[in-house]
């Protein structure tokens, strides 16, 4: 059987272990529903949202053995959103303060990425880094 055959492939879901369940359902709650995802589970320790056949969960997990996430050690460093125009990135930019986000390398936004790329790098309280990319010009 061809991968092909099997079905569609992408990413199913993405789990992201949190010291503080509310603080992160601010800021990630926000900012997937300012780009469209929607609440899809909930539960005493957990929440996720979904876009389409994808899904990204928050989880203050009872394992968890740090109190912040290190983006620069080994694992995951950045999540990269498709965010639409440039406008689009530069509204989601400028609310993302007031929903527990800060700007990363603000001295070079919005093309931190290199003179050809349009985008925002945020981080929020506990870490996470995402990059709010913008459709081509």
């Amino acid at each position: 059987m061809s991968i092909r055959a099997a079905g569609t492939l992408g990413l199913h879901h993405v789990e992201l272990w949190v010291p503080d369940l509310s603080a992160a359902e601010t800021c990630w709650g926000w900012l997937l529903g300012a780009m469209g995802w929607e609440p899809y589970q909930n539960w005493p320790d957990g929440r996720s949202w979904r876009l389409g056949d994808t899904y990204l969960v928050v989880e203050q997990s009872p394992a968890l053995t740090g109190k912040v996430h290190d983006r620069c050690a080994p694992g995951l460093n950045h999540l990269a959103f498709h965010a639409g125009t440039r406008d689009r990135v530069d509204e989601l930019v400028a609310s993302a303060v007031e929903h527990g986000w800060t700007l990363m390398f603000a001295d070079r936004h919005p093309h931190a990425g290199g003179p050809d790329h349009y985008a925002g790098f945020l981080e929020d309280g506990h870490g996470y880094e995402v990059e709010l990319v913008a459709d081509p010009a």
